[in-house]
């Protein structure tokens, strides 16, 4: 009977993120409609696709530890729903706040220097800058309302917010921002040269001013934001090396239009499925169900294999939805069957990757006493914008000489 009400158990949890992850696909996919739609826009903003994968996955990266800190403290029984400083609520909302303005500032940073290296035409720092800083913001406090939403009804109905929040952060990170940062690019660029140079000065003194405001606090708010900060600020330039990566092969990528509306739906899902896994990762080490052993438990290989069938049944459908708004939109593609084998291949490989640092970067954050749900969906997430970005240009090329 206990066997059965766990067999039962975990079935529903599968079938919980299984729906949260079908649904997040046709979501991502307008994104990838959308994206698809302003190719033209990518190629007369300069720089605008390298800061494009970076801004909007480390949307989803902030929000992500944002919820699987609060779906930790859930399990742990120390949530409860007060905002007042000093509260875990209330210091995670101003801690990802002040890592957003932080890091949108950093991409636009990095995304100016990576072009200049790579001889990639780019717009002027400030105005790259004040890009990043301006849809980030707005981006930012969107998905993060949304994030809140979700743990808060979690919270309410008794839901497991490790298997719904990663599908929806992510779905949210895309989604919103992806148009934020098109919008407010085109918006930017114009505006007079005077009046961005002076908007640009004043997303520095913000800048600076949630440095002031962090500095001041040493411990609950000052210690997330820089525990943060130390991952993310790295991780950012993956994100901008795959932003790079798409740039450089973005004639090939227009040619075969297609992959522009896969683009959003492929990382984000991968992304999603590997937010599960980060997230339950955690959770079962907080709560004392699995041990940072040097090899994996029976109960991580099973979180594998849910994450490989998460896959084989998700991505399929992605490009069946890409090839289908393909033929709509009257875009370039290789064909269902090619676009279903190149997304595949890529995925799974990218996926066998992800199950490996997640585990890893689990098990060495608990071990040295830092808080994995710090940790697990940042460098998933970054690690699918690079890993998924290279993976999915080579097999295109691979596939399709």
């Amino acid at each position: 009977m206990v066997m059965e009400q766990g067999l039962s158990s975990q079935s529903r949890l599968i079938l919980t993120g299984l729906g949260a992850l079908l649904l997040s696909a046709a979501v991502l996919s307008i994104a990838g409609i959308y994206l698809g739609s302003v190719r033209e826009v990518l190629g007369l903003i300069p720089g605008l696709m390298v800061l494009l994968p970076s801004i909007i996955h480390t949307r989803g990266s902030i929000a992500g530890v944002f919820a699987s800190r609060l779906s930790s403290s859930m399990h742990l029984g120390e949530f409860s729903i007060e905002f007042a400083e000093g509260s875990v609520l209330g210091d995670n909302i101003r801690a990802s706040f002040v890592v957003t303005i932080l890091i949108a500032f950093v991409l636009g940073i990095f995304a100016y220097a990576a072009s200049l290296l790579f001889g990639y035409p780019v717009v002027g720092v400030t105005d790259l800058v004040l890009i990043s800083v301006t849809s980030g913001v707005i981006a930012g406090v969107v998905v993060m309302g949304i994030t809140l939403v979700v743990a808060l009804a979690s919270y309410r109905y008794g839901l497991d917010l490790d298997m719904i929040a990663a599908p929806t952060v992510t779905t949210s990170g895309d989604i919103v921002t992806l148009p934020i940062l098109v919008l407010s690019a085109t918006f930017i660029m114009l505006l007079s040269p005077w009046v961005r140079l002076v908007a640009g000065a004043v997303a520095v003194a913000v800048a600076v001013a949630t440095l002031l405001y962090t500095r001041n606090r040493q411990e609950g708010i000052g210690a997330i934001v820089r525990e943060n900060l130390f991952l993310l600020i790295p991780l950012s330039a993956l994100g901008t090396l795959a932003g790079l990566t798409y740039s450089l092969n973005l004639d090939r990528l227009v040619a075969f239009a297609v992959f522009l509306v896969l683009i959003p739906p492929f990382t984000g899902g991968l992304g999603s499925i590997g937010g599960i896994l980060g997230s339950r990762l955690s959770t079962e080490m907080h709560t004392g169900e699995l041990n940072p052993s040097f090899l994996p438990e029976r109960g991580v290989v099973h979180h594998f294999i849910i994450s490989y069938l998460y896959t084989l049944i998700l991505l399929p459908l992605l490009a069946l939805i890409a090839h289908g708004a393909a033929v709509l939109m009257g875009l370039n593609s290789p064909g269902l069957g090619m676009l279903v084998t190149i997304s595949l291949a890529a995925g799974l490989v990218v996926m066998t990757l992800v199950n490996g640092v997640a585990y890893v970067t689990a098990s060495l954050s608990f071990r040295y006493g830092l808080d994995p749900d710090n940790f697990g969906i940042p460098v998933i997430t970054s690690l699918i914008d690079l890993i998924g970005a290279a993976t999915l240009v080579a097999a295109i090329g691979l596939l399709l000489q």
